[in-house]
């Protein structure tokens, strides 16, 4: 490589990140060598290269996008899995506005495992991805620290607790959800509402319990902590939740589920148990996923714009990819209750 190129090629790095020039001062070569073994070609002996590959590593040196300061060229999504539609309706945003701006996606799952975070790290530095999305994603700190050196922009949607990272986030306004699907059940004349929650240790979980517990206590109705059952967002916490709602010696005359797919184990554990709904038991759930409109019955529901939160981490990431600060390093999106037929006022006994 020319000098002129190696030069464009250290004005690709950002500010305050190790330049090749650095890298080759102290590799013992000179900068045409550090170019290629960076561009991957084959000139360069073994030794050298190893030894200039190990102090790439060392300083998190990453070769930018020919693109740079214009626009990102590809960006990583990562999820903790993908085994649900919450996770489709993210990536239909992501996809929308990622597609119409001409930039690639890898979409990857780490499942809450180190191996897989790692295999996904090496990837993200091999392909010299120019922003990452992280979805209701915990990663190790040492990967935190890895993802700082390495300079990628960085945001975080629906952030899974305090972000260790320095990070924008986006998010939905799940307190205000869980207040509004309780507060729907009081309005109809429910007074012992049930909550299969979601994972503690998720803060959107949280929220909405906690706009759970202050729908009841504005009504001036004391919380009860049997009516509450933990649940993961999937069906099946959603069906034993429900079974061991109705085993209470007073069972709840409605139940919000913090997901729509526990929910709709919700529904499937009083079918099996001879109730309907919402003639015997009223159901909420949370997310508006697309099925829900066609469950038996219809899912009254808290909409939360999980596409509008894909479209705008692309458009933050982006930004960020281009040097830009967002508006503001924290974004709440809003959430709409939706009545549809699951929810009617308690039935009349006696």
């Amino acid at each position: 490589m020319a000098a002129h190129e190696a030069d464009a090629e250290e004005a690709h790095e950002e500010r305050g990140k190790v330049t090749i020039t650095e890298i080759a001062r102290q590799a013992g070569v000179s900068v045409p060598t550090v170019s290629r073994v960076v561009n991957g070609r084959s000139d360069v002996a073994p030794g050298t290269r190893a030894r200039v590959e190990d102090l790439l590593r060392r300083h998190g040196y990453r070769k930018r996008a020919s693109a740079a300061g214009t626009r990102a060229a590809l960006l990583d999504l990562v999820f903790n899995d993908l085994d649900s539609p919450w996770a489709v309706e993210i990536i239909r945003g992501v996809e929308e506005v990622a597609h119409a701006a001409g930039v690639g996606t890898v979409v990857s799952a780490i499942h809450g495992r180190s191996g897989d975070a790692r295999g996904w790290m090496q990837n993200l530095r091999a392909r010299a991805s120019d922003g990452v999305i992280l979805v209701t994603s915990v990663l190790e700190p040492v990967l935190h620290e890895e993802l700082r050196i390495l300079g990628v922009p960085i945001v975080v949607v629906d952030p899974a607790g305090s972000p260790a990272l320095d990070a924008p986030t986006i998010g939905a306004a799940n307190w205000s959800g869980g207040m509004a699907a309780t507060e729907h059940l009081l309005s109809l004349g429910h007074r012992r509402i049930g909550l299969v929650a979601g994972p503690p240790r998720l803060l959107c979980s949280r929220a909405r319990l906690d706009g759970y517990r202050a729908a009841l206590e504005g009504a001036g109705i004391a919380v009860d902590e049997s009516l509450i059952v933990p649940g993961d967002f999937y069906h099946e916490s959603g069906f034993t939740g429900c079974n061991t709602l109705l085993d209470l010696p007073e069972p709840p005359t409605a139940i919000f589920a913090a997901s729509d797919q526990m929910a709709l184990g919700v529904i499937e554990a009083l079918r099996r148990r001879g109730l309907r709904v919402p003639e015997d038991m009223s159901v909420v759930g949370f997310d508006d996923l697309p099925e829900v409109r066609w469950s038996a019955p219809p899912l009254t529901t808290v909409r939360q714009p999980l596409a509008e939160m894909g479209k705008l981490a692309v458009r933050t990431v982006l930004r960020l990819a281009q040097d830009e600060q967002p508006d503001s390093p924290r974004v709440e999106l809003g959430t709409e209750l939706v009545v549809r037929a699951s929810t009617a006022p308690p039935r009349k006994v006696g």
